[in-house]
């Protein structure tokens, strides 16, 4: 594993030492690696959603995609037991 240094506030070491204390994580290293792993996921599902909405902007739903949607998503509604 390839080893970082970085610079933080002192206020937020505080915060992640509270974080160890409270037993939400092991280590600092620990909690700087859920942070990084979160941001990354978080920009990745962003662009993914982004990518999307494009490829819909350029290519729209049809109008009769839109009723087979419309009629498959109250057909599930129907089947719940709620």
């Amino acid at each position: 594993m390839t080893q970082m240094i970085s610079r933080v506030s002192e206020e937020l070491i505080v915060k992640v030492d509270r974080l160890i204390q409270e037993g939400v994580v092991a280590t600092r290293s620990e909690a700087i690696r859920m942070g990084l792993e979160q941001l990354v996921e978080t920009h990745e599902r962003e662009r993914i959603i982004r990518h999307i909405a494009e490829a819909y902007r350029l290519t729209p739903q049809t109008d009769e995609e839109l009723v087979g949607i419309a009629k498959s998503t109250a057909a599930l509604v129907k089947e719940e037991p709620w």
